[in-house]
Formats: structure tokens, sequence, C-alpha cells
């Protein structure tokens, strides 16, 4: 029996960020290799005639141009992003040709900003889904109906999986290697690729908002350390301004002035992080999670679950587990 082979498509639209494209292509086309057949067949799609410049000036030239009736069907069709595309309007034949033929794909996605193209196609709407952190918040507030995670690498949501930012475009294609292919040769590529099989950690580490990196004078630094490595302690203005050696009057301004949010706030948004990190591994209740990150009781850390994270600690436990 012949094996089948899948067609992986990439839109690059211009200005598309090189990696976007070239990332997953080469974890793709290193499957291939260390399987010595062609399990997947790879293909760039523009969306003008003509070369493809990118944001780095060096042109592609795309295999079709999208409405080309000579386009095959896809198996994984992907979206790239382009440093500029959250601020553009999408030419309606592209919205069209979107509409038309990702569903018709196995599974369909982006890579980075190119999740705007598919959210303005409706192609994400009531769909859990991530971004580049730095237009994550622009991506969810122009589509209300997308349920963005700022913090995740890669989404798996039905049908629809997006990627963060540019290198996260490699991971997702590791993850969609896995899920065709098996865990083995996923780990072979990742070690030929030089490349994390699952990367530690989120777009949290690499700063999309106040509690990712200790941010302020070197006083804040330490109580933002503090009570990111004690989460259940009694973290209060008053608490937390008599540790910093200041009135909580004048600490309060202080904090909010450098850090852009309120003490309580930014407390808050730690404890769920806390919390987020517990879940994922599974080993406490949520009674216990709550009582280990600062929470009064389960009701609570929902609420703040909720306002931080935009889903409850379960849903986020069953979606985490089908994701892993």
């Amino acid at each position: 029996m012949v094996a089948a082979t899948r067609m992986i498509s990439i839109v690059a639209p211009p200005n598309v960020q090189l990696l976007d494209v070239s990332g997953p292509l080469d974890v793709f086309a290193e499957a291939n290799s260390q399987l010595g057949r062609s399990a997947y067949r790879l293909q760039v799609l523009g969306t003008t005639a003509g070369p493809i410049r990118s944001s780095s000036g060096v042109r592609l030239v795309a295999d079709r141009i999208i409405g080309d009736p000579a386009i095959e069907k896809s198996h994984t069709l992907l979206v790239a992003g382009s440093p500029k595309l959250a601020e553009l309007k999408p030419a309606p034949r592209v919205l069209g040709w979107l509409c038309e033929h990702a569903p018709r794909a196995k599974r369909y996605g982006s890579v980075c900003s190119g999740a705007f193209l598919l959210a303005a196609a409706g192609l994400l709407n009531r769909r859990r889904v991530t971004t580049h952190w730095a237009v994550a918040d622009q991506l969810a507030d122009s589509y209300p109906d997308l349920l963005v995670d700022k913090d995740a690498i890669y989404i798996h949501d039905g049908p629809v999986r997006t990627a963060a930012g540019v290198t996260a475009g490699m991971d997702l294609a590791l993850a969609l290697v896995e899920e065709d292919l098996g865990r083995p040769l996923a780990l072979s590529v990742a070690r030929q690729l030089v490349m994390f099989f699952k990367r530690p950690g989120g777009q949290l580490q690499f700063s999309r908002d106040a509690t990712a990196v200790p941010a302020g004078r070197s006083v804040l630094q330490e109580l933002q350390r503090w009570v990111a490595s004690c989460p259940a302690e009694d973290h209060s203005v008053t608490k937390l301004a008599e540790r910093a050696g200041l009135s909580p009057r004048h600490f309060g301004r202080l904090f909010t002035s450098e850090i852009g949010v309120t003490p309580a706030v930014w407390v808050e948004s730690a404890r769920v992080e806390a919390c987020r990190r517990l879940l994922e591994m599974g080993d406490s209740s949520p009674k216990e999670v709550a009582t280990k990150c600062g929470f009064s009781n389960t009701d609570v850390l929902r609420r703040a679950f909720y306002r931080h994270v935009g889903i409850s600690p379960a849903e986020y436990v069953k979606r985490f587990k089908r994701e892993s």
C-alpha cells in the first residue's frame, strides 16, 4: 500500500515574514528526508502575480497564485504573516479564496499575524487561537468572537492550527509532523534541526505583558520576583509597600506609573500564571491550586482565571490535555 502524500500549502502575502514560510517548510522537508520518501509535498501560494517581496527585502517566487484553477487541494493550508498585515484591509478576492479553500483542507491555520487574514474571512470565529504577542490584543479587539490566548506557542482547535510569532511556525509544523507521522519521527526532526521538541513555557517568556519580565526600578523588580515565587503569600498593597520600604500611597502610585497596572491587577495576573503552571502539571486538585496560588477558594480562582485567560480552569485543563 502506497503511503499518502500530504499537500502543504503556505499562503505568502506581500511583505511576508520570510521565516513564517521557510521555517515550517524546512520542518516538513526534514520529515521527508528522515523518512526517505515524500510524506509531504510543499507549495507556496502568492496572493498577487510576480515575485513576493518579503519583509527582509528578499524575494520569493510562488509556485502558484491563488485563483489559479491548477492549484491542487491542500491537506494543510497555512497563512503566513507579515509585519504590517494587522493594519491592512485584506483584498476581497483573497478572503473569498480562503473562504472557499480553507474549509476543504483537512486542517488550516496561520503563523504569526496570518491569523488576521483568516479572522477577516470569518474562519476563526469561536475558535481558540494565538498570534504574535505584540498584536494579540489587537486581534482580540478586532474580532471579539475569537478566544485569543496570548501565551500559547501554538494551538489546536478542531481543524484550526495557529502559531505565535515567527519561529513558532516551526513549533507548529513539528506538532503537525507528530500528528501525521508519530512522535519518534518528530523527535528525530527536532534533533536534526536543533530545536525544542516541545518548547518550555509560552510567549510569556518573551515579555508579552507586565508579568513576563520584571519591570521598573530594582525594588519593584525584586517585589515582582517575590510575588511570582510565592503567590500564596499576603500580597496586599500594605504588605508590598512594607516590603519595599515605602508608604502604601506612594508605593501604589509608583507601581502603577512604572509597571502600567495597579499592584492588585499585577498580583492577580501573576497568581493566574502560577495556576496555569500547576494545572498543566496535572498533579493538584482545583482546591489545592487555589490555595497554592493565593486564591481564597475555587470560585475566586475561576473568576480571576476567566478574566485573564478567557476560559475556566476546567476548560483550560481539558484543552491543554487535548493539545499535549
